[in-house]
């Protein structure tokens, strides 16, 4: 072997191979050093040619996702607009003009009344389809100081249902977009521009006083978020802290706008996003107390329903990434043009009725205060008979479970209905099973007799069903599936997984 590699290196064809590849070598090592070395000369340049940020240059943060808020003036047209904005919103423009454009307005609601929502504030949280006309029917109104707050993007598919987004706007932020075409109507109202997502952690900033502020607090906050987790905390926060807020509920999947009605979240019914908010919220203390617009259309067949994502994305793994952000919903939600714009307007018009002082009504909470009540001491007397049945002193007896107990699982976990037949007249609250042991109460303090029952052993019946069930199961001791059908146990358990799944939000 080595006197082989002695002759390959003395030969002649060998040391010119080798003496061409040591040349190649060289002359590509001297080519990327040149090129490296003009990259540079390049990125110093660039940076050099990058002004500093003073008076004369001015600078603007990114937000979060990547796309700056700014608007683009991309015409002539626009550039008018926007400078014409600009004057009226530092009070140079005609207020003979302003007065004329609402004439009809003030008619309606009175000067006083039309004083009253110009000088309003109102903070619009969600600019699709809702929020958009919303907030359009808000300025061309009156409503002079106005806060939008939107992390997207205006897409293609927004087209069909957004109140003012044109082809031009497709990629630009939904805030810019709104504020820039609703100053060609109304070009003296006052925008704040937010492009983000609401979180509670930036509460205090995205619904403080106007000015960063300086100013009046918001006279009302609209929720048209689609976002489960956002809208729960943004109507826990307002609630809690007295910041007046209404609610959208579900457009999606909607038709019929005979069947869309505005009243308070308690009494609102048939409609997902509702129920979902509403159990919520009542898990986190709030009963009612907030209005909401919400469709009661049923769903039924050859209705539009929650599109399924493809099988091949679910094979993918993480189909959660497909989201525009974590949490948020990635199936396509079908929805009709015209249902968010009726949901937006009437959200629009019960702000404009409330501000102004115009009289008018809404549908008030469910008031079912007494059926409550009523359900409870039912529920106490049940116990009582159970623990007399072992022989137990029932005097001082109490039971872990309040009036907001009772509500909650009567129309959240049970929406009203019984568990047995669906009937949703005379309900009771029963245990489901009958315990291991006994119904001894526990003694461990003393001066109290605490009835073992737990929440999450209970079910909804009509009182007859309850007797029945109070006779053959908790007193007989039989298993309930040996007394009821498949269905109604499955039912039962289907129930109880849901409430397991929502107490996390506990």
């Amino acid at each position: 072997m080595s006197s082989w590699l002695q002759r390959q290196a003395s030969s002649h064809q060998t040391q010119i191979a080798g003496t061409a590849l040591l040349s190649g070598l060289a002359v590509a090592c001297t080519i990327f050093g040149v090129q490296a070395i003009r990259r540079k000369v390049a990125i110093e340049d660039l940076k050099a040619s990058i002004p500093n940020v003073d008076e004369d240059h001015h600078a603007q943060t990114l937000p979060e996702y990547g796309i700056s808020s700014k608007r683009a003036i991309t015409s002539k047209d626009e550039e008018r607009v926007t400078n014409l904005a600009r004057r009226a919103q530092q009070g140079d423009y005609d207020e003979e003009l302003i007065q004329e454009q609402l004439t009809r307005t003030s008619s309606f609601l009175t000067p006083s009344g039309l004083s009253t929502l110009r000088s309003s504030f109102i903070i619009v949280i969600g600019l699709g389809g809702v929020g958009s006309h919303c907030t359009a029917a808000l300025a061309r109104s009156g409503v002079s100081y106005i806060r939008l707050i939107d992390f997207d993007q205006v897409t293609l598919s927004s087209l069909n249902r957004h109140s003012v987004a044109t082809l031009a706007d497709v990629g630009t932020p939904k805030v810019a977009c709104v504020s820039k075409r609703l100053e060609a109507i109304a070009p003296w109202v006052k925008w704040e521009c937010f492009n983000e997502v609401w979180r509670e952690s930036r509460a205090d900033r995205l619904l403080g006083p106007w000015d960063e502020g300086r100013g009046r607090r918001p006279d009302y906050v609209v929720d048209a978020i689609d976002n489960i987790d956002s809208k729960v905390a943004l109507l826990k926060y307002c609630h809690s802290n007295g910041v007046r807020v209404i609610s959208s509920m579900g457009a999606g999947c909607k038709s019929d706008p005979t069947r869309v009605f505005i009243g308070d979240i308690s009494a609102s019914q048939e409609d997902p996003l509702s129920r979902s908010t509403r159990r919520r919220l009542r898990i986190l203390g709030v009963n009612e107390g907030i209005p909401v617009v919400y469709s009661i259309e049923k769903p039924g067949p050859g209705k539009a329903t929650l599109l399924p994502l493809p099988e091949d994305e679910y094979q993918k793994g993480s189909v959660g990434e497909l989201s525009v952000l974590p949490d948020f919903r990635a199936r396509i939600l079908p929805v009709i043009g015209t249902m968010p714009a009726v949901f937006g307007l009437i959200i629009a018009n019960y702000i404009i009725m409330e501000v102004s002082g115009y009289p008018h009504e809404i549908g008030g909470g469910k008031g079912r205060e007494k059926l409550y009540d009523n359900i409870l001491g039912n529920l106490q007397l049940l116990e009582d008979r159970l623990a007399k049945s072992d022989g137990e002193n029932t005097v001082g007896l109490k039971i872990p479970v309040t009036k907001d107990d009772v509500g909650y699982l009567i129309d959240e976990v049970f929406r009203g209905k019984s568990v047995v037949s669906g009937l949703p007249t005379r309900l009771a609250l029963t245990r489901w099973r009958s315990p291991e042991d006994n119904y001894v109460a526990d003694k461990r303090w003393e001066g109290q007799k605490i009835s073992r029952l737990r929440i999450p052993d209970l079910v909804c019946m009509t009182k007859e069903e309850a007797a029945v069930h109070e006779k053959e199961v908790l007193k007989g001791r039989k298993r309930p599936e040996d007394v009821y059908g498949a269905a109604v146990v499955e039912l039962v358990e289907r129930r109880f997984r849901e409430e397991a799944e929502y107490d996390r939000w506990r």
